[in-house]
């Protein structure tokens, strides 16, 4: 089982959940993509097992990975100040892979329908959900 988490901008969204879930899976294989190179330090630092930086990262680790995690804008082409290519998101959005998305109501992209929670909440609401997803596949 292979989790990729994807995130931009400063990365701490990301490198909270790459956290939390080094913290409940430890022997975890765990890919970090950032869109930038500050967010893909701060998730490898966070722990994750391996990190690149880019577009093409994203697009071939979306092929790979069994799960994906991050904010909802990573499927928003031009999302996250316009870090996430239009290639990124389809490339995520059409990934056999099972995606848990954050619903981060920032950046002009508003879920309708969500509770806006602090973000621990919704990181560990996305954590129990990469555990029955894991516990299904296993």
């Amino acid at each position: 089982m292979h989790i990729t988490v994807i995130d931009g901008q400063g990365g701490q969204l990301g490198a909270q959940l790459v956290k939390m879930i080094r913290a409940q899976f430890p022997d975890a294989a765990m890919s970090a993509i950032g869109t930038n190179a500050a967010a893909t330090a701060a998730m490898l630092k966070a722990g994750a097992t391996d990190a690149a930086t880019g577009e093409n990262p994203v697009l071939v680790a979306c092929r790979r990975t069994d799960v994906i995690l991050g904010p909802i804008g990573i499927v928003i082409a031009d999302a996250l100040l316009g870090e996430v290519t239009p290639r990124m998101a389809a490339a995520v959005g059409q990934a056999d892979a099972v995606r848990i998305l954050i619903p981060m109501n920032r950046c002009d992209s508003l879920v309708a329908g969500v509770q806006d929670l602090n973000t621990k909440a919704l990181l560990e609401d996305a954590v129990s959900k990469l555990q029955s997803v894991l516990r299904a596949k296993t």
